[in-house]
This record gives structure tokens, C-alpha cells and sequence, in this order.
């Protein structure tokens, strides 16, 4: 089990991202509201869902699993920080579930980044 959990939740947070990605890249009007809100239509729209996609793709990976995960955990809290700050926590009556599943995101995304700190620690041995 304690192999397979880290994947199970890398794996997770990759779907989570992914997911997310044809209403980012479709235009999909609950996207284009929301970034038209924050003040980043259309291209921070386009740029965040590149930069979930390299997340998505970087944390399946073994080699650039703390990579993905402290890039979506910026992402994540981004979006948390947008919630609570520009947008609230429901958006157009979704009962929150976007704000849910960034705060999940974001969690999942920190014990992945835990769970492989010895990987950043040999980084930060190497380069020192």
C-alpha cells in the first residue's frame, strides 16, 4: 500500500487538472466568467490551463513528481486566493465546488510535495 498511495494521489491531482482543461481551453462560459472577474480573460485563461497541463503531465512523471506538485500547489493557491478575495466561494451556483476542489487540490498537491521531499532535498544537495 505505501507505493501505491503516492500514485493513487499523483494521479489524482493529475485528473483533477486535466480535467479542468476543456473548459479552459473551449472558452466555456463559467471559465470566461471567472477570468473575466479576476481580470484575466482571455489570456490567463489560456496561460493557467498551460500551466495545469505541465503540472498534470509533471506529476505522473518520477523524476519531476515535486515539480508538478509545487507547481499545481501554486496554481491551487491561486485559485484559492482568487475565491476568497474576487470571486467568493460559490460561482454561479455551483455550491462551491470549484472552491472545493482547489482547496482539496492544493492538500493533495502538499502531501505529494511531502511525500517526496527527500527528491528536492538531493536537488538542493547537489546544487549546494
Amino acid at each position: 500500500m505505501k507505493k501505491h498511495f503516492p500514485l493513487l494521489l499523483r494521479i489524482l491531482v493529475a485528473v483533477i487538472l486535466i480535467q479542468t482543461l476543456r473548459f479552459k481551453f473551449t472558452a466555456h462560459p463559467d471559465s470566461v466568467y471567472i477570468f473575466t472577474k479576476v481580470g484575466l480573460e482571455p489570456y490567463g485563461r489560456i496561460l493557467i490551463g498551460v500551466l495545469e497541463l505541465i503540472a498534470g503531465i509533471l506529476i505522473v512523471i518520477p523524476k519531476t513528481v515535486w515539480i508538478g506538485a509545487t507547481l499545481s500547489l501554486g496554481l491551487m493557491a491561486g485559485a484559492i486566493m482568487m475565491h476568497v478575495t474576487k470571486l467568493g466561494i460559490v460561482i454561479n451556483n455551483d455550491g462551491g465546488a470549484l472552491f472545493t476542489t482547489a482547496v482539496v487540490t492544493f492538500i493533495i498537491s502538499g502531501v505529494i510535495l511531502f511525500l517526496y521531499k527527500e527528491d528536492v532535498l538531493k536537488l538542493i544537495k547537489r546544487r549546494s
